[in-house]
């Protein structure tokens, strides 16, 4: 049996600021250990499981994270089998329905497995058994679900209320309906009554069958998911879907759309340990908190502590907890949350706060991913701007020039092939190369290690924006 992963990498993790921001989400960042959340997600969906094999994935994803995808797949040692390019978010159901109608175009007997791409399940031969015991069901016709036994009472999880109680070996179950998010004393009789389990949004089905349950139960989706994989463009291995029949498509959720009215749902029951991260408290609870349920991370320190996560993301930055319970404290170059443990799911307000008064961390995360590497400020003044470059083994900057600013480059690690107005030469560590206003100019890194170099910008006008390209190897504007 050949599974195909459809990995969704959308969303902006708002309830995982600062580490987490719309610019550079959960699902990128090495939250819990070396490996990102979506590299974790890419390897457990991938290679033989038994009675089952996986197919390369299929990622769904927008403009701004392509290349970060492809980045992070390369790293992993995963090669996917498509990445499609979102022109804009509209949530799980049409994401999953483009990915549906392009597999059963190659394949009409194709069975997918949908999942997000920001869950942490630490033992995949769990995971593996439990869509191996799905794949009796999707051999039905039916559409499965997996449901997370629950290990608490939780109130930012949506249940499934199952038919009747699980057996023993986890069998699949018919679904008798979705419940939202409860609140405390619902949760807890939930939890108490042992046929509810946690709805983890993951998926298993024919492709034709979920197919034909979104002609059934929301065929307005139909006709523009359809058009705009059908003009959808190549570019650069990615498939853009066309943005003018996506715009027409309903902005909804999968269970919305289809699960919440389709008959035909079973449910494998996941009795290992899941998830999804919706907060602070989750990264807490996931880390192992030790004998006092401290948890702490990078240059962080606990002094007589209880129940508190102290975390710091800046190699410059120590974090120093005394005396604290119940706090959760993050730390990173340019911002600090410092909140009480049991408010970890109102974190998303401060991200609103942070919005309404127009504060670039809202959003911004500290480096900024381009495809080729990343940049970060490291001082901006009204008239100049140092900034740290890294540039990846055998990458290149596009061919530009500024009307504003010059620049000076002093390469601190690795070497750079640097052309200015035409004239090209290697520049080594602790070497330097001046760019003056207006010149034509690129930066390559022709070596095996990655090149960091120090950018100094002087001129009257030192933003993003201040570029005419004239080449460039990503197809950027």
């Amino acid at each position: 049996m050949l599974i195909t992963p459809v990995l969704l990498c959308g969303g902006s993790g708002t309830r995982l600021w600062p580490l987490s921001r719309k610019s550079y989400p959960k699902q990128f960042v090495p939250i819990m250990g070396e490996e990102t959340l979506f590299q974790a997600s890419a390897r457990r969906l991938s290679g033989e499981a038994g009675s089952f094999r996986f197919a390369a994935p299929v990622v769904l994803t927008n403009s701004d994270f392509r290349f970060i995808v492809t980045e992070q797949l390369q790293a992993a040692g995963i090669d996917p089998g498509a990445i499609l390019i979102e022109p804009d978010g509209r949530n799980t159901g049409p994401a999953v329905l483009a990915a549906a109608l392009r597999a059963h175009a190659e394949a009409e007997d194709a069975v997918l497995l949908v999942a997000p791409s920001d869950h942490v399940v630490p033992d995949t031969a769990a995971f593996h058994a439990a869509v191996a015991r799905g794949l009796e069901a999707v051999a039905q016709g039916q559409l499965v679900t997996f449901g997370i036994t629950p290990s608490h009472a939780e109130t930012a999880y949506g249940y499934l209320e199952l038919a009747a109680a699980p057996d023993s070996g986890g069998a699949p179950v018919p679904l008798k309906q979705f419940v939202e998010k409860p609140d405390a004393a619902r949760a807890a009789e939930m939890l108490a009554a042992g046929n509810f389990k946690w709805n983890a949004g993951i998926f298993l089905f024919r492709a034709a069958d979920i197919i034909a349950a979104f002609a059934a139960h929301a065929p307005a989706l139909m006709e523009p998911v359809q058009a705009a994989l059908e003009e959808a463009r190549p570019d650069l291995g990615f498939l853009r879907l066309a943005p003018e029949p996506w715009g027409r498509a309903e902005d909804i959720s999968i269970d919305y759309a289809v699960m919440e009215k389709a008959a035909n749902l079973s449910v494998v029951p996941f009795d290992a340990a899941w998830s999804d991260l919706g907060g602070w408290d989750a990264v807490w609870r996931e880390s192992g908190p030790d004998a006092d349920g401290v948890v702490t991370s990078g240059g962080a320190t606990a002094i007589g502590c209880r129940d508190t996560l102290l975390r710091s993301d800046s190699e410059q930055l120590e974090v120093v907890g005394i005396g604290l319970e119940g706090i959760m404290a993050v730390a990173m170059n340019d911002a600090v949350l410092v909140a009480d443990k049991s408010r970890a799911q109102d974190v998303k307000k401060a991200v609103a706060a942070l919005k309404e008064k127009g504060a670039a961390q809202a959003t911004q995360f500290p480096k900024d991913h381009r495809p080729w590497g990343w940049f970060e400020s490291l001082a901006v003044g009204d008239r100049f701007q140092v900034k740290r470059i890294l540039v990846h083994p055998g990458a290149a900057l596009s061919l530009q020039s500024h009307v504003h600013r010059s620049e000076h480059w002093i390469v601190v690690e690795g070497t750079a092939k640097v052309t200015v107005d035409g004239e090209v030469k290697l520049v080594t560590e602790n070497e330097s190369v001046y760019v003056p206003l207006g010149s034509v100019h690129r930066m390559e890194n022709p070596g095996k290690v990655p090149m960091v170099l120090i950018e100094v910008q002087t001129g009257a006008y030192v933003g993003e924006d201040d570029i005419v390209r004239y080449e460039d190897v990503y197809a950027r504007g």
